[in-house]
């Protein structure tokens, strides 16, 4: 096998431009900075011209995968139809595109940096691809997604995290996403129960699709080579999901996984976050259960005390009448979490509370109320 270098080589000639440049993973975040502070890797045009320099930063994650054989399994595995729309997010130069172009329908390739899309055009344009491809240099985060089948997409790393969560609980159904990750969020993202990775993340994704491992790719597959090694995973939602708010969910995880190896009884426990819990229950919940009063109650010192040590009693019966008070979050399934979930709303206690309140607002009103106590 051709070493990465000899493939780049091979690579850059094959173009026929006066330009060269490395192949690289551009990360759909990424903003180009055209002076040279930070710039990692250039390759000069062969008559030296400086103004036809490219540079790519790898302090940034900007890296691509330049072999054929690998490029070739990702798209295999990914079983891209004919008549499938895929969606690519930082194509880059265009190596993964040229494949999937030649795989499937359409290709819609999302890419912020504008020097990548030019030669991820002039490189459609060779190979007369250009009637299938729709390129849109934006940022993958911030713009919408058209409609599409799939997601094929060696993914900057930068934003692995968000872009997961947008793919998997946004509006537009797909049937999969082929994914080249870096090793360790992978291995988080593939994480279950009991695992010392098992995070928030897992279980976020976890509730609405199912995570495959495919295979590892390793950091010297890449140019500008990066510090650490890559897999493949595929995501495929979930056909049924379980009848949750998905707001009240992912509070609910973020309460239960900030510490994930602490005990559900120690975390619930504490005051700054039994008065969250206050708040959220009032505000989302307009039954006789709802806690709080109105504000002459809440300016009144006994008022608050009772009021506080009434919902932490609440808090510790939800708890042990799931034999859920000695349990730890890195520990529980899905399965188990919903339980404790429902258990809590329908005691009246939820963790989103819907309405516009700011962190720091939140946290004030803890501090106050602790305050008050220990007076």
């Amino acid at each position: 096998m051709l070493s990465p270098h000899k493939n780049l080589c091979r690579f850059v000639y094959g173009l026929n431009h006066n330009h060269s440049f490395h192949r690289t993973r551009s990360a759909s975040s990424y903003q180009y900075n055209q002076r040279n502070h930070g710039a990692n890797e250039n390759v000069r045009t062969k008559d030296g011209n400086e103004e036809a320099q490219l540079y790519f930063y790898k302090s940034r994650g900007q890296h691509i995968l330049t072999n054929q054989r690998i490029l070739d399994s990702i798209v295999r595995k990914s079983a891209i139809r004919p008549s499938d729309t895929v969606l690519e997010i930082g194509p880059g130069t265009g190596n993964l595109t040229l494949k999937l172009l030649e795989a499937s329908q359409k290709v819609i390739a999302i890419e912020i940096d504008k020097r990548m899309v030019e030669i991820l055009h002039r490189r459609v344009v060779e190979h007369k691809f250009e009637d299938r491809i729709c390129v849109i240099c934006k940022d993958a985060l911030k713009c919408e997604f058209p409609r599409f089948d799939l997601v094929v997409a060696n993914i900057p790393y930068g934003i692995s995290s968000p872009l997961v969560a947008k793919l998997v609980y946004g509006a537009i159904p797909f049937r999969s996403a082929t994914l080249l990750l870096q090793k360790e969020f992978a291995r988080r993202l593939l994480a279950d129960p009991g695992d010392s990775e098992y995070n928030r993340l897992a279980v976020n994704v976890k509730l609405v699709a199912d995570v495959e491992y495919v295979m590892d790719v390793s950091k010297r597959e890449f140019v500008p080579c990066p510090k650490v090694d890559s897999s493949v995973v595929i995501i495929r939602p979930k056909k049924e999901v379980p009848e949750v708010n998905l707001e009240e969910w992912r509070s609910f995880t973020r309460t239960c996984f900030g510490k994930k190896n602490r005990t559900l009884g120690a975390t619930f426990k504490q005051k700054r976050k039994v008065i969250e819990l206050i708040h959220s229950s009032k505000v989302a919940s307009n039954s006789e259960n709802s806690i709080g009063g109105n504000n002459e109650e809440k300016s009144s010192s006994s008022s608050s005390e009772k009021g506080f040590d009434s919902f932490k009693e609440r808090i510790i019966e939800v708890l042990k009448s799931g034999d859920f008070e000695d349990k730890r979050p890195a520990k529980l399934c899905n399965k188990e979490l919903l339980h404790l979930l429902a258990l809590f709303n329908r005691a009246g206690i939820y963790f989103h509370d819907g309405a516009e309140l700011q962190d720091a607002e939140r946290r004030s009103l803890a501090d106050a109320y602790c305050s008050e106590s220990e007076q």
